[in-house]
C-alpha cells in the first residue's frame, strides 16, 4: 500500500461529504500498513510526556486527551504518514480544491477515564480565510462508542460559522440544544484500525468519554486548500494559532509558511 498514490474516492463518498459535512473511508490503511506509523506515533507521544512536551488537554482543567501538535518535524515515519498524497488527495477530492496545503497533525490520545469532548467547530481556533477546511482522523486502534467514538451533527456546516464558542461544558450544552432546535441528525462512527473519517471545519462534532479500560489512540491531519489567505485573527485562539503555524506571517497574506507545505498534488 503506496502512501504517495492518490486514493480514488467514490462520487457517492463526496456527495454525502458535500451534504452531511463528514464521510468515513474504511480500510484506508490496511492494518500491516498502519502499523508502524502506529507505533511511531505512539513512541513520539510518549517521548513527548516523558520529556513534559505534552500539550494540555483541550478543555482547561478537565482533562480530555493528551496531544501533540506538528509530530512531523519530530521523526521520518510520523513526515511520511502526515505527507502521504494517500490522504492529502481524499481532502483534496472532498473539499473540489486542486491543490491543498498542511495546516498542521495532532495526535488526539484519549486515556482510560479521559473526559468526553464538547460539541465544537473547528474553525473556532483557525485563523484561515475561507470556510473550505477538512480534518482527517485516524484510527490507530479499534474505536468503539464505549472508547470515545466520533459523532457529526450531519449539515450544520452548511450553517457556516456559529459564533466563537472554544470547547467547555458550558457550549456542548448550548450545542447540543442547537443541534436538537434544528434537527440535525448525528451520526457516530466505530473504527478499526486504518479507518478515517473526514470532517468540515464548519462541521459540528464531538466525542464522548472513554469508558473503556484502553487507550484510544488518533491521529488527524487538517488540510486547506493552496491560495487560502490568513485572516485578521478575531479571537485569542485563532491569534495563537496564527502565531502557532503560520509563524512570520501576516493577514491578508497566503497561508504558506514553511510549516504549511503543499501536500498534493
Amino acid at each position: 500500500m503506496n502512501l504517495n498514490e492518490p486514493f480514488l474516492v467514490a462520487s457517492e463518498v463526496v456527495e454525502e461529504y458535500r451534504d452531511t459535512g463528514r464521510a468515513v473511508i474504511r480500510g484506508l490503511l490496511n492494518p500491516d500498513a498502519l502499523q508502524p506509523y502506529r507505533d511511531a506515533i505512539a513512541n513520539t507521544l510518549a517521548i513527548a510526556a516523558e520529556e513534559r512536551h505534552i500539550q494540555p488537554g483541550i478543555g482547561g482543567e478537565q482533562r480530555r486527551f493528551v496531544q501533540i501538535t506538528n509530530l512531523w518535524q519530530l521523526n521520518a515515519p510520523c513526515r511520511e504518514f502526515v505527507f502521504a498524497k494517500r490522504f492529502a488527495s481524499i481532502a483534496a477530492q472532498l473539499m473540489g480544491a486542486p491543490s491543498v496545503r498542511l495546516y498542521h497533525d495532532q495526535a488526539l490520545f484519549k486515556e482510560p477515564g479521559g473526559k468526553n469532548t464538547p460539541w465544537h467547530q473547528d474553525q473556532h481556533y483557525w485563523p484561515l480565510d475561507t470556510d473550505n477546511t477538512i480534518t482527517m482522523w485516524m484510527a490507530l486502534c479499534p474505536v468503539t462508542a464505549e472508547m470515545g467514538a466520533m459523532s457529526f451533527a450531519d449539515g450544520s456546516h452548511k450553517e457556516g460559522f456559529l459564533g466563537h464558542r472554544a470547547i467547555s461544558d458550558e457550549n456542548h450544552v448550548e450545542f447540543e440544544k442547537m443541534v436538537a432546535e434544528r434537527g440535525w441528525p448525528t451520526t457516530q462512527y466505530e473504527l478499526q484500525p486504518g479507518d478515517a473519517t473526514f470532517h468540515s471545519g464548519l462541521t459540528l462534532h464531538m466525542a464522548g468519554p472513554n469508558r473503556s479500560s484502553y487507550m484510544r489512540e488518533a491521529m488527524t491531519v487538517i488540510y486547506y486548500p493552496d491560495g487560502t489567505r490568513i485572516m485578521e485573527p478575531d479571537s485569542p485562539h485563532r491569534q495563537a494559532d496564527l502565531q502557532a503555524f503560520h509563524p512570520g506571517q501576516q493577514p491578508g497574506e497566503p497561508a504558506a509558511s514553511p510549516l504549511n507545505p503543499i501536500l498534493f498534488p
